[in-house]
């Protein structure tokens, strides 16, 4: 497959407690992730994860810090190009949506076994503060057959 789909990823970290949303519906229903997903034509990659927080989790979020850049292959869909954002900074209560249902977790709570298989590589770097580049190559099943990952210092291309 040739295609590649441009997508979002935003973690909101609030008093000791990070949203994450369950996901209902289409790729990865039944695992907790960050919210987001893709980039509309004409819109910056920012403004979508903006657009998706708003859809996906009813709340607005401001002051976005970009901490990843992550390449998804699979062989049962298009090349997927991840931008990952985190923020403090948020008006109105999460809300369930049709998409994705929000809870609140402490890092200690966090439901890795629920999770995609490629988190577990990640999460570790966003805990300490890391940005980051990589790529990740899954199977049929989903599970992460192939990876690369890299703290950076920069995230510019």
């Amino acid at each position: 497959m040739n295609e590649k789909s441009i997508q979002t990823v935003c973690i909101l970290e609030h008093e000791g407690r990070i949203l994450l949303g369950m996901k209902k519906v289409r790729l990865g229903a039944g695992l907790w992730n960050g919210f987001g997903g893709k980039v509309q034509p004409g819109e910056s990659i920012e403004g979508g994860a903006i657009r998706e927080m708003k859809e996906e989790a009813g709340i607005d979020v401001s002051d976005l810090v970009k901490f990843g850049v992550l390449e998804f292959r699979s062989p049962k869909r298009p090349l997927i190009e991840g931008h990952f954002f985190r923020t403090d900074s948020f008006t109105g209560t999460p809300t369930e949506s049709d998409e994705m249902r929000p809870e609140w977790f402490t890092r200690a709570e966090i439901p890795f076994t629920k999770m995609w298989s490629s988190d577990l590589y990640w999460w570790p770097l966003y805990f300490h503060n890391k940005k980051f580049r990589g790529s990740f190559t899954f199977d049929e099943n989903d599970r992460v057959v192939a990876h690369e990952l890299a703290a950076v210092d920069t995230l510019e291309a």
